[in-house]
């Protein structure tokens, strides 16, 4: 394609905002770009082209199947767990069996109790703030926003805490994009499916016993791969979600007034970044299922649309000034759109998670505060999660709470 931008080029971590003005600039609101290996694909910038994009299955189907470059394709592709090659989890299904797989995975997460969620993501919060408190410093994405999502939802969905950090490491490896990619992508389909054995053999007040108390006709593959994407979507997009809304705080003097005299900010920051920094960056894929125009471009059947999601929230025709705070606007397509969206309860686990995980540092550590300058923060390499490598900051040392003191 001419003119393609390779979807692995550094700007879409050191300059987001100004590649999508140049992509707009030089290809309107649907783009030409290159995956791994020159494979070609459209991203999606537009609003508007996004909006149509999501809100059409017939159309732009999730139906990976559909792909006419396949045979580009080779087996070790890095980006081949996120593309999926005939899949059949719940993102990749389409019509009625969409609808009754959602529904089920919907009716599971939307069993679990906010407060006693809460609960638990206080308890874990405050043990890992135990870990560095004392010291004044420390790196909050190593040492904080990258393990607590993993452990909120491994107490949820089933796992043991001792688990977590092994599904840290691989779900950073799978959603970076690397060549460790298919190795962590294996490790995780051996954990699912470890433990949908040992919850059929012996169920729980878990997310995953309750899904295989509701699953119909559904296959226990089926199910792994499911839980697999309620990992892969629950804990990097949360921890960075946590990881982006403190920077915002610590970097924007709009929000400062949350880091000395209360909370007040933190819901408004988090919705910023929605906007600005959204942790979901692009979203693979939709497919054509016929020849059609989008945006002024000829799309072809088959050809793969990848969902800017970023590049779409900066639309300058919806957007008119980015410096504006958008006032609690919630039209961001964070969560996504249409059929295949986010579903309503695993956002509401994913926002109590974040929120607690923010509310309860700020808290222990009041007077918390970057120890670089903040244009020496570095983005992970990852070509569909927008999220910090680190976060240093500096504080005064507090003592660990006792365990009576915990929730």
């Amino acid at each position: 394609m001419s003119g393609a931008v390779p979807l692995n080029d550094p700007r879409f971590q050191t300059d987001p905002v100004e590649l999508y003005r140049e992509l707009r600039r030089d290809h309107g609101a649907v783009a030409p770009i290159l995956l791994d290996g020159d494979i070609p694909a459209w991203l999606v910038i537009g609003y508007r082209e996004l909006h149509q994009v999501t809100g059409d299955p017939a159309l732009y189907s999730r139906d990976s199947v559909l792909w006419n470059q396949w045979d580009n394709v080779p087996d070790d592709w890095p980006l081949l767990p996120m593309i999926g090659r005939g899949e059949t989890s719940i993102i990749h299904t389409t019509n009625g069996q969409h609808r009754e797989r959602a529904a089920m995975i919907s009716d599971a997460l939307e069993a679990v109790d906010p407060f006693t969620l809460r609960q638990h993501a206080e308890r874990l919060a405050d043990e890992l703030i135990d870990s560095f408190c004392a010291d004044g410093r420390t790196d909050i994405i190593g040492r904080y926003t990258m393990l607590l999502p993993v452990r909120v939802l491994a107490r949820l969905l089933g796992f043991t805490d001792e688990q977590g950090p092994g599904l840290v490491t691989a779900l950073n490896e799978m959603l970076d994009g690397g060549e460790d990619a298919l190795t962590g992508h294996g490790h995780l389909v051996e954990a699912a499916t470890a433990l949908l054995t040992e919850k059929a053999d012996g169920p729980g007040a878990d997310v995953v016993s309750r899904m295989l108390a509701n699953r119909g006709d559904f296959t226990v593959e089926e199910i792994t791969k499911d839980l697999l994407m309620i990992m892969v979507a629950g804990h990097q997009p949360t921890a960075d979600w946590i990881g982006n809304t403190l920077r915002l705080m610590l970097t924007d003097d709009r929000f400062a007034a949350s880091l000395s005299g209360g909370r007040h900010s933190v819901g408004e920051a988090m919705t910023e970044v929605l906007w600005e920094d959204t942790p979901t960056q692009n979203v693979p894929g939709r497919w054509a299922t016929r020849d059609t125009n989008l945006g002024n471009r000829r799309i072809r059947a088959g050809d793969l649309l990848i969902l800017g999601v970023a590049a779409a929230n900066f639309d300058p025709q919806i957007r008119t000034d980015s410096s504006v705070l958008t006032g609690g606007n919630t039209a961001f397509f964070s969560f996504g759109h249409g059929e295949h969206r986010c579903p309503f309860p695993a956002q509401e686990i994913a926002e109590v998670i974040a929120r607690t995980g923010i509310e309860v540092l700020l808290d222990r550590l009041p007077d918390i505060d970057l120890a670089v300058p903040g244009e020496a923060l570095a983005q992970r390499p990852s070509p569909w999660l927008r999220g910090l490598t680190s976060l240093p900051v500096i504080f005064s040392p507090a003592p660990a709470l006792s365990p009576a003191r915990r929730p």
